[in-house]
């Protein structure tokens, strides 16, 4: 990282009065006037690009982003106050003023705290003491107009002093902008009379009714922005743990302590060293990033967006540090940032409440007013209840016992209590008491597991140690992981939000939340017999992550060692490693092979090794994917994991001595002889229909399905025939072709179906015996809804053009642009193509991963066609900006792709098509990319 530079002074950046006399000096030159006008503002331009540039370049060479923002709105004041000069002196300039045509100019909002960002909102107030004059409405036009030309974007009212405290009175917002409001220019009684009856007349008694108003509002601002400070594309201002966050402070703080700044308030004896020092570090690092990012995008971007995350990493200076790439590592700081907003804001509450009677349940609200509450003694020694909450008698009950850090989140969870501020800070103050005795110690670790696999919200209290610190002191395994972004569109936060989420996720299917989202997980929880060993597998499942050797075996060594020190037994550590180490392959089976391909299950099923390890492994792997992010986990993923866990199982119940295989081919027989059964007794017609098709095909399918199945074929003949439904269960459009099987059928359909703007999420094909395909296809759009969800008309239109094409006719689409990848373009993504003779006894496993872009699938499986391979099944996968899709393919002999030449031909053919990319043009293409990370 660059050193820091010292501040400059102002005048160095934007001389006030050469500035002036430059604007005399026009106005004298040019006359009244547009050309006046014209060469006023050409100066004001000059003297603002000149100061933005200079706060830009010194905040690349290591200004602080406090100082950045005190430049830029230092330079602005210098800017604004000498238009306000040249409009009164030499445009409209009243020589014998009379009351009513005294005026103020006043900064407010937040502007007016003296800190802004380069391209940001100015507010300003013009106060008058009476109705609006003549001279003080031209005054006002003039400048707003010249303000605008100069490429502000502005905020502004004008009001008398008596309009100011009425509004004030009634509107937050407005009482908000007022208490943060300093003269600019102007006339000075009349702004120092608006900030003394403000002050009177307002704030006065008025503390808790402004305290509600503030944190309701900041409620909603977090509803909007991402409840989480953890999203993986942050808002820097509106965010959790964002400026606004700190902003809350210093107008409550302004609000309760009137007069004193901020620096003043945090000086309080409550107030550590250490915690004065990171409000000022966290302010001074989101102000740096904020102005970067302004000055990256030229506009006021407050999103820290993918595309942007690199380029803001190398603006301050983080380089790859090993295996942790830059932006990795900036992320990281930015979301141990955001974590320390969260700790400081409980400090503050703490330090108000101290000095104030309050009482509620939760957050900063506990700073209104009220009788104050009675302790409540607990039977637990160290330990009461005081409003609601639970607090210590002391920070000495640590020193005295440091388990009672565990017991004190421990008996929150059990009484359904929120902590005291004091209780939290006193815990994150006492962190060193955690040592490497307490670690190991048999005591602390029983608190520890009561609360993860036994509590009543095992996620709350998690996150609740996780803010205060305590869990990644417990669990250094965990705490490596604390804050760790993977720069990747998979996940939409960072690895420790994503454990404890998922955490969460089976404390709710334990508890029967999740009957209908996830009925077989619902229905084999009470059946799993290690509780502890599923929850400490979900809680350590990602701590492998950026570890040597891979995700998975690092994960297991960190398992290991974890558990050993909690002192379980050795069965029990195995086991949790085992499921730490293998997390991912029930996942990567169901989603990306061939359930219906015996070798599939049985290879899968020797992995698995017991039922017990099945039932595990489904809970654990449901909970992984749905607590990645919103929409991730859908009825598809959901029903391919439903079959290979059925299909697993049959193989289990076929006894410890049985063959696999055998078992599983039983299990089809079975499955497909009673379908076929009760296929013939609905539709005499569908039997024979049902006779051709494979058994397997009958696992995948309900009697319903089949019998639509049928009809659909029989309606089809020698030709083609397509329908479609939107399937909720699903989330995506099931579009079932059944044709004339021939070369090329499955490219021309993807194609067809690329053409249309529809995703391909799944795709199952089957041939019957008599040569008839049935390619059953599930589709999103771009939103990731089911296709034709929202526009019924184009899932029929696309149900004709899939006829069509299956008949071999020629398709026309509307022609679709380059694509844009967005957010996406940031990544730069390796591809890979990987040929698998192992994974079935009869094809051979194509699988391509790249980056996800329209028409890929249809592009690999044009490119299979030409190769002369046939496409026996397509397993579509993705994960964010990257795509794996799998295809199962034979040679024109029907048999594998057995040839070494023509197999590394194939590759190459791939990788070309994975890598037929266009450039991207326009502000993106000027960013700086990043590695995407593969960690799942």
């Amino acid at each position: 990282m660059p050193p820091r530079l010292k501040p400059t002074r102002l005048e160095y950046v934007v001389d006030g009065v050469r500035l002036r006399a430059q604007l005399s000096a026009a106005a004298l030159e040019a006359g009244d006037g547009p050309a006046q006008r014209k060469a006023a503002l050409e100066i004001l331009k000059a003297a603002l690009f000149r100061g933005r540039m200079i706060a830009k370049e010194r905040l690349e060479n290591g200004a602080g982003g406090i100082e950045t923002a005190r430049l830029i709105s230092g330079v602005t004041d210098e800017v604004i106050t000498a238009l306000w000069d040249f409009t009164t002196v030499h445009v409209f300039r009243a020589r014998n003023p009379t009351e009513g045509e005294r005026l103020t100019l006043m900064a407010v909002g937040g502007y007016g705290r003296g800190t802004l960002a380069p391209y940001s909102d100015i507010d300003l107030l013009f106060v008058r003491p009476y109705k609006q004059t003549a001279h003080a409405e031209s005054v006002i036009e003039y400048m707003l107009y010249a303000l605008w030309d100069l490429g502000f974007k502005v905020g502004h009212a004008s009001r008398t002093v008596e309009e100011c405290v009425k509004l004030s009175r009634e509107d937050f917002t407005i009482r908000t902008s007022i208490l943060e409001a300093r003269r600019l220019i102007g006339d000075e009684k009349l702004a120092d009379e608006l900030l003394r009856r403000f002050q009177n007349e307002v704030v006065k008694g008025t503390g808790a009714a402004f305290v509600a108003a503030k944190l309701k509002e900041r409620d909603e601002r977090h509803a909007r922005a991402g409840a989480s400070r953890y999203m993986v594309e942050p808002n820097i201002k509106e965010g959790k743990g964002g400026l606004r966050d700190l902003n809350t402070l210093f107008w409550i703080a302004q609000y309760l302590h009137p007069g004193q700044s901020i620096e003043k308030v945090m000086q309080l004896e409550m107030f550590e060293h250490r915690e004065v020092r990171a409000f000022i570090q966290a302010f001074d690092f989101l102000w740096a990033v904020r102005s970067h990012l302004h000055f990256a995008t030229g506009r006021p971007e407050e999103r820290l967006t993918f595309d942007l995350q690199p380029e803001i990493a190398r603006r301050m200076g983080y380089g790859d540090r090993g295996d942790a790439p830059a932006v990795e590592r900036f992320m990281r700081r930015y979301f141990l940032i955001a974590k320390e907003v969260g700790a400081l804001t409980r400090v503050f509450a703490a330090k108000l409440e101290a000095e104030r009677v309050k009482v509620a349940p939760r957050g900063l609200s506990r700073l209104l007013p009220a009788r104050r509450p009675k302790r409540k003694r607990l039977d637990v020694p160290g330990f009461h209840e005081i409003g609601g909450r639970l607090n210590i008698d002391g920070p000495e009950i640590f020193e005295a016992d440091p388990i009672n850090l565990l017991r004190l989140f421990k008996i929150a969870d059990e009484r359904n209590l929120d902590l005291h501020p004091d209780a939290f800070t006193a815990a994150t103050r006492s962190l060193p008491l955690i040592t490497s005795a307490v670690r190991r110690d048999r005591h602390a670790a029983k608190v520890f597991l009561e609360v993860l696999a036994h509590g009543r919200d095992p996620q709350r209290t998690l996150t609740l140690m996780t803010e205060a610190g305590v869990l990644g002191r417990y669990l250094p395994e965990f705490g490596r992981i604390v804050a760790q972004m993977q720069f990747n569109m998979y996940h939409s936060y960072t690895v420790d939000e994503h454990t404890l989420r998922a955490v969460g996720v089976i404390a709710d299917i334990a508890a029967g939340r999740f009957a209908e989202d996830h009925p077989l997980s619902t229905l084999v929880m009470p059946l799993i017999v290690d509780r502890e060993a599923l929850f400490l597998a979900m809680l350590l499942h990602d701590t492998g992550k950026g570890g040597v050797g891979g995700q998975e075996k690092a994960g297991a060594r960190a398992a290991r060692s974890a558990c050993e020190r909690l002192g379980l037994e050795r069965s029990k550590i195995e086991l949790v490693a085992w499921l730490v180490e293998h997390h991912l392959v029930m996942s990567d089976t169901a989603q990306k092979r061939d359930i219906s391909d015996p070798r599939t299950v049985t290879d899968f099923a020797q992995i698995i090794a017991t039922p017990e390890r099945l039932r595990l492994l489904l809970v654990l792997t449901v909970a992984d994917i749905r607590a990645v992010g919103p929409g991730v986990f859908n009825g598809w993923k959901g029903q391919l994991l439903r079959e290979l866990y059925g299909a697993t199982e049959a193989i289990f119940r076929g006894g410890r001595g049985s063959d696999s295989a055998a078992a599983l081919k039983r299990y089809h027989e079975n499955a497909a002889y009673d379908a076929r059964v009760r296929v013939a007794r609905a539709d005499p017609a569908s039997e024979a229909w049902a006779d051709a098709m494979e058994d397997a095909y009958f696992s995948a399918f309900s009697e319903a399905e089949v019998l639509a199945h049928a009809a659909l074929s029989r309606r089809a003949g020698n030709g083609a025939a397509a329908e479609g439904r939107v399937r909720a269960d699903r989330d995506a459009a099931e579009l079932v072709v059944a044709a004339t099987d021939r070369q090329r059928l499955f490219v021309d359909l993807a194609g067809a179906i690329t053409g249309a703007g529809a995703n391909v999420v799944g795709a199952r094909v089957f041939t019957s015996n008599f040569g008839q395909a049935l390619d059953v296809f599930y589709l999103q759009d771009a939103a990731g809804q089911p296709y034709g969800a929202d526009n019924p008309r184009s899932l029929i239109r696309l149900v004709e053009i899939l006829e069509a094409a299956a008949r071999g006719e020629a398709v026309q689409t509307e022609p679709r642009r380059p694509a844009d990848f967005g957010r996406a373009a940031a990544f730069s993504i390796e591809p890979a193509v990987m040929l698998d003779n192992e994974a079935s006894e009869t094809s051979t496993v194509v699988e391509a991963s790249g980056r996800d872009r329209p028409g890929l699938l249809a592009a690999l499986a044009r490119t299979l066609a030409d190769a002369g391979l046939s496409i026996l099944s397509a397993h579509i996968d993705g994960y964010g900006e990257r795509a794996v899709d799998a295809f199962y393919v034979t040679g024109p002999g029907g048999g594998k792709l057995a040839d070494a030449r023509k197999g590394n031909a194939l590759k190459a053919s791939l990788l070309a098509v994975l890598n037929d990319v266009a450039p991207q043009e326009g502000r993106r293409a000027n960013l700086q990319r990043a590695r995407a990370s593969v960690a799942r």
